[in-house]
C-alpha cells in the first residue's frame, strides 16, 4: 500500500506523531488534520531531487492547493516561492511573509483592476492573453515591468478532463503560434520580458507527457529567443505532480523525474544558447496533499436498498469526489490497516443526492461513533470548501511531534451571516 499510514502503540491511526481519537476528541469533527513535518519533507523531496541535477532551481509553491498562513510560513522559512493566481493570493503570501520578487502571479481573464493589484504589489506578473497585456500597458507604472507569458503547448495531462489545463480545448495561455509575437509586443509596449511559462495540468503521474511539453515550450523559448533578442531569466515548466490517492499507485519517482526532465531542458537550453535561466516547477498538490487528513464521525449506519455509513462531512467540506469523480482513501482512525469485511458507501450529510465519499468501498465494520480518516486532503479540501446548506467550515489543526496548534478555527453560524445585511424595510 503506496499511502502514507502510521499507527501509534494503541493501534490508532497517528499523524505527525499525534493520535487522530485525541485530535477528535479535543478539536471536534469533521476536522482536517495537517502533518507540518510531511510538507516540510515533500519540499526538500523535490528540491533535493532537481537542484542535484541543475543548481538554479527553484519552486514556487501553487497556493490554490492551500493557502492556511501555517503552511504559507512553512514554506515561506525554507525558501519557497508562490504560484498565485488571483490577488486574494497574492495578498496571504506577502501577508504571509514572502517578498513580492518571490511571487509570481499567473491570472487568467484577469480584470484590469486585478492586473492593477499584481502592478502596485511588485510582483511578478505571467500573463495569459495579448488582452491582459495591451490592458498592463495603460495602467500607470507599467513601463519597465518585468513580465513573462503562460504558453499553451498544445500537451494537455491530468487526473480528470477538468484538470487539463494545455492542448487545443484549454482556456489557459497564449498559443505556440504567437508566442514570438506576443514577446515582441511586450517589448514594444516597454515591457522587460525575462521568463515564459506553461502548465499543462495537475495530478500526473506519468512523466511522458510533462516531458512533451519541456521539449515543447523549450522548442517555444528557443524560438523566441532568437527572434527577439530576449534573453530568459526564468523557465516555469509549472506543476503537475500526482501523489498516489488509491493503495495500487506508485509514488512518482522524484529522482528518475527529475533527471529526465532536467536532461531535456539542459539539451534544449544549450541548442539555443540561452544562458543559464532557472528552472522552475509549480507543485501544489505534490507538497502538501498526503500531508493532511480529514477526520469524520460516524454519525449514522442505514440498511436501505443500499448500506451507507453516514458521517459529519460532506462535499462542503471535501469536493474532489463529487466534482472530479475522485477517489480518497478512507480507513478506521482506530484501525488504520484493518482488513475490510464489507462494501458499503461512504455518505456526506449534504442535502444532494451527489453527495458520497465512497461508492461500495471495502471496510471493516463500523459502528456508530467510530471516527473515520479520509487521507490525501491537504490539497483543494478546505480551500475549495464552502458554507452551502448553511454548514460552517470545519477547524484546522496543524501537527508536529505529536503537539498540535488550532490554526484554523471552527466557523460558527454567525460567521455564516457575518457579511450580510438586510434593508431597514425589511428590519422588525
Amino acid at each position: 500500500m503506496n499511502l502514507n499510514l502510521k499507527k501509534n502503540d494503541d493501534g490508532n491511526l497517528s499523524i505527525g506523531g499525534a493520535d487522530a481519537l485525541d485530535l477528535a476528541e479535543e478539536y471536534g469533527t469533521p476536522l482536517y488534520v495537517m502533518d507540518e513535518d510531511r510538507i516540510r519533507d515533500n519540499y526538500n523531496r523535490i528540491n533535493q531531487a532537481f537542484s542535484s541535477q541543475y543548481s538554479n532551481f527553484k519552486i514556487f509553491y501553487a497556493c490554490k492547493a492551500n493557502t492556511n498562513l501555517a503552511v504559507m510560513r512553512i514554506l515561506e522559512e525554507i525558501g519557497c516561492g508562490i504560484d498565485a493566481v488571483s490577488p486574494g493570493e497574492i495578498y496571504t503570501s506577502l501577508l504571509s511573509g514572502f517578498s513580492p520578487d518571490r511571487i509570481l502571479f499567473t491570472g487568467n481573464n484577469t480584470t484590469n483592476e486585478e492586473l492593477k493589484f499584481a502592478l502596485e504589489s511588485g510582483v511578478r506578473i505571467n500573463l495569459d492573453s495579448i488582452s491582459a497585456l495591451e490592458r498592463l500597458a495603460k495602467l500607470p507604472g507599467a513601463e519597465g515591468r518585468e513580465i513573462s507569458f503562460r504558453v499553451n503547448p498544445k500537451v494537455g495531462a491530468g487526473h480528470h478532463e477538468h484538470c487539463i489545463t494545455g492542448g487545443y480545448l484549454s482556456k489557459f495561455g497564449v498559443m505556440e503560434e504567437e508566442a514570438v509575437n506576443a514577446y515582441k509586443r511586450a517589448i514594444d509596449l516597454g515591457f522587460k520580458p525575462v521568463g515564459i511559462h506553461t502548465h499543462i495540468g495537475s495530478g500526473i503521474l506519468d512523466p511522458e507527457p510533462f516531458k512533451v511539453a519541456v521539449n515543447t515550450l523549450m522548442d517555444t523559448a528557443g524560438l523566441v529567443c532568437q527572434e527577439t533578442g530576449v534573453q530568459f531569466e526564468f523557465i516555469d515548466f509549472g506543476g503537475g505532480m500526482g501523489i498516489p490517492y488509491t493503495p495500487q499507485e506508485s509514488l512518482l519517482d522524484i529522482n528518475k523525474f527529475a533527471k529526465e526532465i532536467v536532461a531535456l531542458f539542459k539539451e534544449k537550453m544549450y541548442k539555443y544558447d540561452m544562458g543559464n535561466p532557472t528552472l522552475c516547477l509549480e507543485p501544489g498538490r505534490y507538497i502538501v496533499g498526503d500531508a493532511s487528513y480529514l477526520l469524520t464521525r460516524v454519525n449514522t449506519i442505514k440498511q436501505s436498498y443500499r448500506k451507507f455509513a453516514g458521517v459529519d462531512a460532506g462535499f462542503n467540506t471535501l469536493l474532489r469526489p463529487t466534482m472530479y469523480g475522485s477517489y480518497h482513501h478512507i480507513v478506521s482512525a482506530n484501525n488504520p490497516l484493518a482488513e475490510p469485511t464489507q462494501e458499503i458507501d461512504i455518505a456526506g450529510n449534504i442535502c444532494e443526492s451527489g453527495d458520497l465519499f465512497a461508492r461500495d468501498r471495502s471496510m471493516p465494520d463500523l459502528e456508530e461513533g467510530d471516527l473515520l480518516a479520509i487521507l490525501n486532503a491537504g490539497a483543494y479540501a478546505f480551500s475549495m470548501s464552502s458554507q452551502y446548506n448553511s454548514r460552517p467550515r470545519p477547524a484546522e489543526v496543524l501537527v508536529k511531534g505529536g503537539k498540535s496548534d488550532l490554526i484554523r478555527e471552527r466557523e460558527t453560524f454567525a460567521d455564516i451571516l457575518s457579511k450580510q445585511n438586510l434593508p431597514k424595510r425589511l428590519l422588525k
